[in-house]
């Protein structure tokens, strides 16, 4: 394929707390230095882009030494924690802003909506802002007009079309800006977290409308933080940690190395109560983990996941039940059980005291994605006094990947199950 993007060996630095270098003498030394001698000084006291931690000069690297190639029709996610670089490249690519080393070399016309409102007017109506970004992009009046109607249609707003877009709301400000983004056929599609500004039924319309977009052979690059969506969308991945590509290649690999080493600081599989609140019944602690007791909240989907519950029980509170959902980033509910399912009510029996408890989640049930754990307790008698009983809420978190099948984040079924195929003999 045909390569559409070259980015070698850029840079982006930046100056912390000021706009310009802080005296005019330092602006014209850095020009002179540039014309003499090719190099700028100032950008040699740069520090790495590691945000949790002071800085010992004022400069600053947003992006260091990156290189990468997309070709065209490549899907390709971009994942980092806050502050990695992400937006920075985006900008770099989408020609809002310059590197300040390196090269970047782009065939093909881009569209991309890096935040709320980015290209719009606030003075102008909706429709009107159709028609500026559509020349901006170097589109004719008729090719704007045919695609109109289609626009204004994904968008759903067509009841505030002709109102000048600063008295949408961010939600109608970002439907509008994709559907413009998405239907003025260009040849690469830019897309930044903005869409975790939409409903979720919006953001799922999204996602169907790049997988249409990546299908007629352009390029798609997405920048998010909802792992599913990602995985599911993506063929390809960039990892940018401290502004430094971490791993690229394929989505899978490039998301298997995010989540492991972000595993400690991104999700908790481990919840402590510290102070107990003298509750007849109690959430004291909870943890996922592997069949070993190995505690770990990044699982396979051939593995299967090992809840366990330590609950302080003071009195035998009659009726009392425990009750656990698990729902995905999207708060879709996977699973859904209590104490109560198979008659044997086991927390109305707890002894006096710490009392544990072990669920098991089979493997090949939950599909690649992120999950939470909610965690309460309930009496079937309303005499009970609410108080008395623990609600936690949600208490922990984990992860499934597919790393071991063929057919891994491109499985886009409810659940994970696998069937083998093999031959029928008669």
């Amino acid at each position: 394929m045909e390569a559409v993007i070259q980015v070698e060996d850029v840079s982006k630095q930046y100056r912390l707390g000021v706009v310009n270098s802080k005296t005019f003498k330092e602006d014209v030394q850095r020009k002179f230095y540039k014309i003499v001698r090719g190099t700028d000084p100032y950008l040699e006291q740069g520090s790495e882009n590691d945000r949790s931690t002071k800085s010992t000069t004022n400069f600053s690297w947003s992006l260091k030494d990156i290189n990468f190639e997309i070709n065209q029709g490549d899907i390709v996610g971009i994942v980092g924690n806050n502050g990695a670089g992400k937006s920075t490249l985006l900008k770099i690519l989408s020609r809002v802003t310059t590197p300040t080393s390196g090269t970047v070399r782009i065939k093909g016309r881009v569209a991309s909506l890096l935040e709320v409102g980015t290209g719009f007017h606030p003075e102008l109506t909706g429709k009107e802002n159709i028609f500026l970004n559509g020349a901006i992009m170097g589109m004719s009046k008729y090719e704007i007009e045919s695609k109109l109607d289609e626009i204004i249609e994904f968008a759903g707003v067509e009841r505030y079309i002709d109102t000048p877009v600063k008295r949408y709301s961010s939600g109608m400000y970002v439907r509008l800006a994709f559907a413009v983004a998405a239907h003025l056929e260009p040849e690469i599609l830019i897309v930044d977290e903005v869409l975790a500004v939409g409903d979720i039924e919006f953001q799922k319309k999204c996602l169907g409308k790049m997988k249409d977009v990546s299908s007629h052979g352009r390029t798609v690059i997405f920048v998010s933080h909802n792992i599913a969506a990602i995985r599911s969308f993506c063929d390809k991945g960039i990892y940018l940690k401290n502004g430094k590509i971490e791993a690229q290649g394929s989505m899978d690999e490039v998301l298997k190395i995010y989540l492991e080493s972000n595993a400690d600081m991104t999700l908790s599989g481990e919840y402590k109560k510290e102070n107990l609140e003298g509750k007849s019944v109690e959430l004291v602690a909870a943890k996922v983990c592997k069949e070993r007791g190995e505690l770990l909240n990044i699982f396979e989907i051939s593995e299967n996941i090992h809840i366990f519950l330590e609950i302080n029980n003071l009195n035998q509170l009659p009726g009392v039940y425990g009750y656990i959902q698990v729902v995905n980033s999207e708060e879709d509910v996977f699973i859904e059980s209590d104490s109560k399912d198979f008659g044997d009510n086991i927390v109305e029996k707890f002894e006096i005291g710490l009392n544990s408890v072990e669920l098991t989640i089979s493997k090949y049930v939950l599909p690649i994605g992120n999950y939470k754990l909610y965690v309460s307790f309930a009496s079937m008698y309303s005499n009970h006094n609410t108080w008395s009983i623990d609600c936690p809420g949600y208490v922990l978190e984990f992860s499934v990947i597919d790393s071991q099948t063929i057919r891994g984040a491109n499985r886009r079924a409810n659940t994970s199950h696998i069937l083998y195929w093999k031959k029928n003999v008669r």
